[in-house]
């Protein structure tokens, strides 16, 4: 059966030795007297409710799904998810990084973005409830009015009640400018919703009291477009005057989608049958308002994808540890047993190490991330605040896209350590296969990503936001430059460096005559640079386990073998990538459409 052990040793190491992080909180007065106690504590507690409480509702919750009543609208959740949201309120853990004025314990972003690491490894659909809160939560924050934020966030805060984003229509997707959904306004100054909305996650359960449906709306006088959308807040009950749940409010769940994976948390159609919701923001920028929401989600889905790397990582080598095949072709290493684990053989440890790599190297870059949010929202020099803003725009999508491919691909690697065995569902790894699949298509399909990074990321700045964080690694490398010991890293770290600021402005050069380039360049061009990033993170790490493995933990021994695997087999696949980028986009658009 399947097991999960959070990885609170290597959070550690990330965390305190990699970022600092006692250091860096120290320059945030939010956070200026988190000492390193307190964070291994919250991050202990936190891998206890995970490892006992959600992971073991993890296999049976897929197996049974959701239940839909179409007569009530209503959806029950599988057998002990509404028990465990139960502990997760009752111990604070929704509070965690929310704002002390609502109730919020005020932890930094940094703390909760490791929980949820390991929220996402131990039940990804349970965590979709509570998480999609978070975002809601965010967003009113950043753009309801001081009523709004005094009625809603309070609840949220709390886990009383949870939130949803409600975008996407049967006619569009990622395109929302082609949403129908209407507002009309009313003479109290709400507004009456009608329209349908599609692939709504958690918009419908039996965990909480209520629902905080965000819902994007056109007014009447809205022009076209994207520049024609507002946000509105349209609660499933109509809190009464004390603030209580009170009348049901005509936004309906009126079916659940049968999916592929995520089989626990419930994707909704929703129907807005003039529902009664009040304007989030400014009228005609409601994107604007929901980017809080969709950039929360971003992050958010990568951690999904890293937590759902690290488990099928660690259930393929219990596998492999255990699973007797063959024999090593240099000769019998279990002489006691009829055939030697498969750990022995080369491939199997090819398939393991990649997703350790894509597990290690996703931990330090979103660990990163979360602290530059951090810095984002807390640190006393606008300036300080601008820079780390900029550097999350730029980093974003690489999180969203490169985490959730490395995933697929890891969860892959890592059913077939488990041959025919991984096919099976009693063993748990083609959930995680599964599971994994969404992540690349939901908050935006990887290929929306890709041209966000390269369209409006790098080229629309001219590579301002990408130079600064190159300009970081040259600082690395020049560094460490002549440390022989830091060569077999360095090297192909500058090397890497010195590509894609070539390929930035080959690409850039060809949009200029074809816009069109710039698609058919983005796929590749993200995740060159996406291995970028995760080799300047493997660089950092090897020089502190450099440093450290002549103290006999077995640990820094370990992260250097990652470390020399990754620069070996994973990052020249970035050769192959910047060909595919070059190429352009004639060979992609020459050929007729009625020959397809």
């Amino acid at each position: 059966m399947p097991r999960y052990q959070p990885p609170l040793r290597d959070m550690q190491f990330v965390l305190h030795e990699l970022l600092q992080i006692e250091g860096a909180f120290a320059q945030l007065p939010a956070h200026a007297e988190l000492d390193v106690d307190t964070i291994n504590q919250v991050l202990e507690e936190g891998g206890k409710f995970t490892a006992e409480v959600l992971f073991p509702l993890n296999h049976a919750g897929d197996r049974e799904g959701c239940h839909f009543d179409a007569a009530s609208h209503s959806v029950t959740t599988p057998k002990g998810f509404n028990d465990a949201y139960r502990q997760y309120v009752e111990a604070g853990w929704p509070s965690l990084a929310c704002d002390p004025e609502f109730g919020g314990q005020g932890l930094p972003i940094t703390l909760n973005n490791a929980f949820y690491e390991m929220l996402n490894a131990s039940n990804q659909a349970w965590t979709m409830y509570p998480g999609l809160s978070h975002g809601a939560y965010e967003c009113l924050h950043a753009h309801g009015t001081a009523e709004q934020k005094a009625l809603y966030l309070p609840k949220l805060v709390s886990g009383e009640w949870t939130g949803t984003m409600c975008l996407t229509e049967p006619h569009c997707g990622t395109d929302l400018g082609m949403l129908k959904s209407k507002a009309a306004p009313q003479p109290d100054g709400s507004y009456r919703l009608s329209g349908s909305k599609i692939f709504i996650s958690a918009g419908e359960h039996d965990l909480a009291a209520n629902i905080v449906h965000l819902v994007l709306a056109r007014l009447p006088d809205a022009p076209a477009g994207t520049k024609g959308i507002s946000l509105f807040v349209v609660p499933k009950y109509l809190p009464d005057t004390s603030g209580a749940p009170g009348e049901r409010n005509p936004i309906f769940c009126s079916a659940i989608e049968n999916k592929m994976g995520i089989h626990a948390n419930a994707t909704c159609q929703i129907s807005l049958d003039d529902a009664t919701g009040w304007l989030v923001g400014e009228p005609h920028r409601g994107l604007n308002a929901m980017f809080v929401m969709m950039n929360a989600a971003r992050l958010g889905v990568g951690m999904q994808s890293l937590g759902l790397t690290e488990v099928a990582y660690q259930n393929a080598v219990a596998y492999a540890r255990d699973r007797l095949q063959s024999r090593s072709l240099t000769g019998p290493k279990a002489t006691d047993k009829p055939a030697d684990p498969i750990i022995v053989h080369p491939d199997v440890r090819r398939m393991l190490l990649t997703a350790r790599a894509y597990a290690e190297g996703g931990r330090a870059f979103t660990a990163y991330v979360a602290l530059l949010i951090d810095r984002e929202l807390s640190h006393p020099d606008p300036d300080v605040r601008k820079e780390a803003a900029d550097e999350v725009s730029l980093l974003t999508p690489i999180i969203k896209a490169f985490l959730t491919d490395n995933a697929w691909i890891a969860c892959s690697e890592a059913l077939q350590v488990y041959g025919g065995h991984g096919y099976i569902a009693e063993w748990g790894m083609e959930q995680y296969v599964r599971d994994a699949r969404i992540n690349m298509i939901y908050e935006g399909t990887n290929t929306i990503q890709s041209l966000d990074l390269l369209g409006r990321k790098v080229l629309m700045d001219n590579g301002a936001k990408l130079r600064k964080f190159g300009d970081q690694i040259k600082a690395f490398v020049e560094q460490h430059g002549t440390d022989e010991k830091m060569a077999e890293f360095i090297t192909p770290l500058a090397d890497i460096g010195d590509k894609v600021t070539k390929l930035s402005m080959e690409i850039g050069m060809k949009a200029f005559m074809n816009r069109d380039e710039v698609g058919g360049a983005a796929v590749p061009y993200l995740r060159v640079v996406g291995h970028l990033v995760f080799a300047y993170f493997f660089a950092r790490m090897a020089k502190i386990a450099l440093d450290k493995q002549g103290s006999g933990d077995d640990f820094y021994k370990a992260k250097l073998a990652t470390a020399r695997f990754y620069f070996a087999r994973l990052l020249p696949e970035t050769a192959m990538l910047i060909r595919q980028a070059r190429s352009g986009v004639k060979n992609l658009m020459e050929m007729d459409e009625s020959l397809f």
